[in-house]
């Protein structure tokens, strides 16, 4: 299976850093947590969220969605997001969060989910 974060290169990072919203967690000067989002038309799409293995469980991903969420530009109606079609544990964070599966496979091995966004 390919999988895009484990092939990215040095380029493909520094490209989405400039490009996208990018939001990190530290402690102690330690990266422990992050995330990233972009419009695409109506799409908030948020990738690459992760956590440190540790620290799983804390509370420290859904406070990285919930700040990404709360960055989503005005002209955007749908949070999006992929997520490996194996992983359980995170869709069921993404269900608890809102997010619906969405039908199809966007690519082998993932899942598409979004939410609506609502009134602001």
């Amino acid at each position: 299976m390919r999988i895009p974060a484990l092939h990215e290169t040095y380029d493909d990072l520094r490209a989405w850093l400039a490009r996208d919203t990018v939001l990190v967690a530290r402690t102690a000067g330690r990266l422990v947590g992050a995330v990233r989002a972009s419009l695409d038309g109506d799409e908030w799409e948020i990738g690459r969220l992760m956590v440190a293995p540790d620290l799983a469980g804390r509370g420290l991903g859904r406070t990285l969605l919930e700040r990404i969420e709360a960055l989503v530009p005005s002209t955007a109606t749908t949070y999006a997001l992929f997520t490996g079609a194996g992983s359980l544990r995170n869709q069921r964070i993404y269900k608890k969060a809102g997010y619906r599966l969405q039908p199809g496979e966007p690519f082998p091995g993932a899942v598409r989910m979004t939410k609506r966004i609502g009134p602001r």
